[in-house]
Order: structure tokens, then sequence, then C-alpha cells
């Protein structure tokens, strides 16, 4: 379904990516694990094509330069120099880290924004399956999104990503700032889109207890370099990934 080629992305001359290839398969949840600062957002602003947004912004005010080498392949097709609304409408969408919602619209207006390219039954639909996911959203549909918590916030970014009916959904630290309580929450929702609407998932995330035992394969990545692959067990039992990410 996509495949990333040697990818290598310099803020300046800081290498933030640095060969980085990976494939993913159609229904396969896939996930990257790395700390802070290892490359995860970068991998996703360029498989989703944002970083080609803000190479073209920084150029306009003169600010930091990057630049961006290797492939991207979509379904067989060469993207990588497909802005990102171009890849929105192939199907390949991203929920940011830090759930970027709008915070002076009520939680069903948040709905409304993101699905403007769709028919009002499509954002329906949607949402109803989302408040199934999330059945706090439904009774918070008429509050600002601004008050809502954290976790509240990330469950509505990423019912905001699937309005736009993603066939890739990519999920940039989606656990970040949650409590175990609405971290399984959010982990068993992304497990349910996966196996009931079919969306293929890559997920970023520096939390890898709970995302392990639900990813089918696993990337991790230290200073924008590939250091680990394999199923979500073989991390798991893996002593690096146990002594790096779980302390023991």
């Amino acid at each position: 379904m996509l495949e990333a080629e040697n990818l290598m992305v310099f803020f300046e001359n800081a290498l933030a990516l640095n060969g980085f290839s990976m494939q993913v398969k159609p229904g396969e949840i896939i996930g990257v694990i790395g700390s802070n600062s290892a490359g995860k957002t970068t991998l996703m602003n360029t498989l989703s094509g944002l970083i080609i947004d803000m190479r073209i912004k920084e150029k306009r005010k003169g600010g930091e330069r990057i630049t961006v080498y290797g492939r991207i392949l979509y379904k067989g097709k060469d993207i990588t120099d497909y802005p990102p609304n171009e890849r929105v409408k192939m199907g390949i969408v991203l929920s940011r880290e830090r759930h970027p919602i709008f915070p002076e619209s009520s939680v069903a207006e948040n709905f409304q924004i993101a699905g403007y390219l769709r028919k009002r039954a499509e954002i329906n639909q949607v949402r109803k399956y989302v408040y199934s996911l999330f059945p706090t959203l439904e009774s918070l549909r008429k509050r600002k999104a601004g008050f809502l918590s954290g976790g509240e916030q990330q469950m509505l970014a990423i019912g905001m990503a699937l309005v736009v009916k993603p066939e890739l959904l990519l999920l940039d630290e989606p656990l970040l700032g949650l409590s175990p309580l609405m971290q399984k929450a959010v982990m068993d929702a992304i497990l349910d889109l996966n196996k009931t609407e079919g969306i293929t998932v890559i997920l970023s995330e520096q939390f890898a207890r709970p995302v392990l035992p639900v990813i089918n394969r696993g990337y991790v990545v230290e200073n924008g370099m590939l250091t680990l692959t394999g199923t979500g067990k073989e991390l798991m039992n893996n002593p690096e990934i146990k002594a790096a990410y779980f302390g023991v």
C-alpha cells in the first residue's frame, strides 16, 4: 500500500530523518516507536506531505531551509512531490500531535469543519460511528472544543480525521499527555476502526507499552534512523526495548 524509500530530511544542516525506509500493507496497524525528538513527527509530516507546505512557507519568509530526499510510493504511484491536499484526496490523512482542533467551535461544529468537502449525510454517518467509538463525545457535542480535556480533544481530533474518510490514517503521538485509562480507550478505538472499517493505520508513539500489543509490525527510530523492526510481539520480548521503554 505504501512504501517509503531512503527518506532523508534536513532542517538547515540538522539531519532529522536519515535513510528511513518502511513498507505498509493494506489493513495493517504499523507502529513507529521512538523517544522525544527521534524523528517520528518529521516522518509523519513527510508521509502526509505536510513537509512540502512547511518547506514552502519557510522559503517564503526566508526562514529555515528544509530539504527532503527519497521516495514515497502509494499504491504503486510515486507521490513524493504531491502536496498534502492531493494526498488527502487519495486517502492519506494525518491526525497531528497535540490534537489541533478548533477551540471556539463546538464538538459537532468541528466535525462539520473537518468534513467541508463531504456531504452532510456522510458527515452524520461518520459522526455516529465516532460517537460509538468515543461515547463521551456525544454527551459533549454542544461544548466548545477548547473546554474539553486533553483526552477528549484527542478523541475529537481522531474523529475529525475519520470524517475525511481515510484509507491510510496517520496518527502522530495520539497518546501524548493522556492518562493510562484514556490511552487504553484510544488504542481500543484504533483497533476497532482498523477491524471494522478496514482502515490501515500508521501511528507514532514514545509510549511503547500500550502500542506494542496492538500493532502488526513496528519500526524503532533513534536520532532519525531506523534501529530495529519486528512484529509487536517480537519487539515486546526484545530486551533492548524492555530496557529503553519499559524500564526493565
